[in-house]
């Protein structure tokens, strides 16, 4: 894996290849006590000093907080759902939990695009009528019940007008009404979902680059800015970085929109090999997507535009069975997140689904019933979202790896904003490998940090899930428990022990400067 200049993280996985342990580390691990988290079902991660356990493998860390980055936006975290839902979830507003869901997690951005913003689905209002080509609509109604879902729920929208079936007029009256309708929750618009991609689908004919593209968009905002000026711009929205690299400078160049988007998904559905969660969680994949990350962030610095991953998730396509609804999907996202907010990121949308619970998405409802309440039930990937939450505001900094000893483990490190230190910890490794034992160089300037645990039975577990210990309750609400796991910081190290297929979020306190 080659080292990545601007992801600290992937740097540090980069120099933590080499195998053997160095004296300082070992020494730390020698003389500390290590402190094992709990893993909820028991899949290997008791006591490391067990004889039935294997043996510990030394990990060490060291924390730089000399040059933190930006801080990570306030709206960073977010979902996305395909426009065909819209209807559905904006009726949530009034009924159900989703409320109360994202009120749990801060403001965020609720993004509605996919497919079928381009395939299936077309305004229609007094004067429009649905074309023949759409099979559901969205009108005046949705948009008036989506403002109440983000007015009580503190979530702005994204929303995607569609461009496959090019109408400037529709898409210039669709914009206006949902500005009438979300007011100040209207985060912006994206025009077209993945247009990359027409030409493949059968769209548009070749050729079909970003310059066409973006002449098309510009006659939209035109169109648009006629009846309503003001509405902020969101683009490209490719299928991934490297479509990216060849259509993000241009659309940059040529429309400047507020925000730069696009997709990532690690594993593709018609994927030969097929996605397994071995793959998911190797380090294989965590090289690809610091490398993606990269691509992704090298153009957004060039243009000087912010970026938002405004699509992501497991297994592209709706998801795997058995992959994409597992706690494999958690351990995925709870360092997928972490290291979007590293690398520069302006926030993130995981995909999802509500009717689909056995594919990749945060919340779901498996009988129709419950589906009709709003009475959806936190999947695996939701306590990733709850885990990175505490993330939001904080500042990136260095996190390198002395050593891994073999071990596939990550670390990402941010400055909170009353000096003290968040340190996120996620063990990819399978159930039966030893414990990470995790030596944290993290200087004097911290007391001790409290230990806040992702855990279930195994990578396959499909419930189970916990976060501290506690299930997302019935209404959809999650908070810590009280009484925390604490860890001293002795002579400016942490010593804890990681099971294998975990994850933990460490808050260090400031020290007073007078103890330092």
């Amino acid at each position: 894996m080659r080292r990545e200049k601007q992801t600290p993280s992937a740097r540090a996985r980069a120099l933590g290849r080499r195998r053997c342990v160095p004296a300082s580390v070992a020494a730390t691990l020698a003389a500390l006590a290590l402190v094992t988290l709990g893993c909820g079902g028991g899949h290997g991660g008791g006591n490391v000093n067990s004889r039935a356990a294997p043996p510990p493998v030394g990990v060490g860390v060291s924390i730089d907080v000399r040059h933190p980055g930006a801080p990570v936006p306030q709206r960073f975290l977010g979902l996305s759902f395909e426009l065909s839902s819209l209807g559905q979830i904006a009726a949530y507003g009034e009924r159900g939990d989703l409320v109360e869901l994202l009120r749990s997690l801060g403001p965020g951005v609720l993004r509605f695009g996919g497919v079928s913003a381009d395939t299936r689905v077309a305004w229609s209002d007094r004067v429009t009528r649905r074309p023949r080509w759409a099979s559901s609509v969205v009108g005046r109604r949705d948009l008036r019940r989506l403002r109440a879902l983000a007015a009580r729920s503190g979530w702005r929208v994204l929303l995607t007008i569609g461009l496959a079936h090019y109408d400037p007029r529709t898409a210039a009256r669709e914009a206006a009404a949902a500005k009438a309708a979300l007011g100040p929750w209207l985060a912006g618009i994206e025009v077209g979902n993945e247009p990359d991609a027409y030409a493949q689908h059968g769209l548009r004919r070749l050729p079909w680059t970003y310059a066409q593209y973006s002449a098309e968009v510009s006659s939209y905002r035109r169109a648009i800015a006629r009846v309503a000026p003001g509405i902020a711009l969101a683009s490209p929205g490719v299928s991934g970085s490297r479509a990216f690299e060849r259509w993000g400078p241009g659309v940059a160049n040529r429309l400047r929109p507020a925000l730069l988007t696009g997709h990532h998904y690690p594993l593709g559905c018609h994927d030969a090999p097929a996605p397994t969660i071995a793959r998911l969680l190797s380090e294989q994949i965590h090289g690809q997507e610091a490398d993606s990350l990269a691509r992704y962030m090298s153009v957004a610095r060039a243009s000087g535009i912010g970026f938002r991953m405004d699509e992501s998730n497991t297994v592209s396509c709706g998801g795997r069975p058995g992959i994409s609804n597992t706690f494999a999907s958690a351990l995925w996202a709870a360092r997928y997140i972490a290291e979007t907010m590293v690398a520069g990121v302006a926030g993130i949308n995981l995909q999802g689904n509500p009717t689909n619970c056995g594919g990749y998405t945060p919340l779901c409802a498996a009988a129709p019933k419950r589906l009709a309440a709003g009475l959806l039930r936190a999947q695996p990937e939701w306590y990733a979202l709850l885990l990175t939450r505490a993330l939001v505001g904080d500042r990136p900094v260095r996190a390198t790896m002395l050593s891994t000893g073999g071990a596939n483990v990550t670390v990402a490190a941010l400055l909170a904003p009353g000096g003290g230190l968040r340190l996120l910890i996620v063990d990819d490794d399978p159930p039966g490998r030893g414990a990470a034992a995790v030596s944290l160089h993290v200087g004097r300037g911290f007391a001790s940090t409290s230990v806040l645990s992702l855990t279930a039975s195994s990578p396959r577990a499909q419930t189970g899930v916990r976060l501290a210990g506690t299930a997302v309750a019935a209404d959809g609400s999650w908070r810590a428990p009280p009484g925390l796991p604490r860890i001293p910081v002795r002579d400016g190290v942490i010593a804890l022990s990681v099971p294998p297929s975990s994850a933990a979020l460490l808050e260090l306190a400031p020290r007073p400067l007078g103890k330092r």
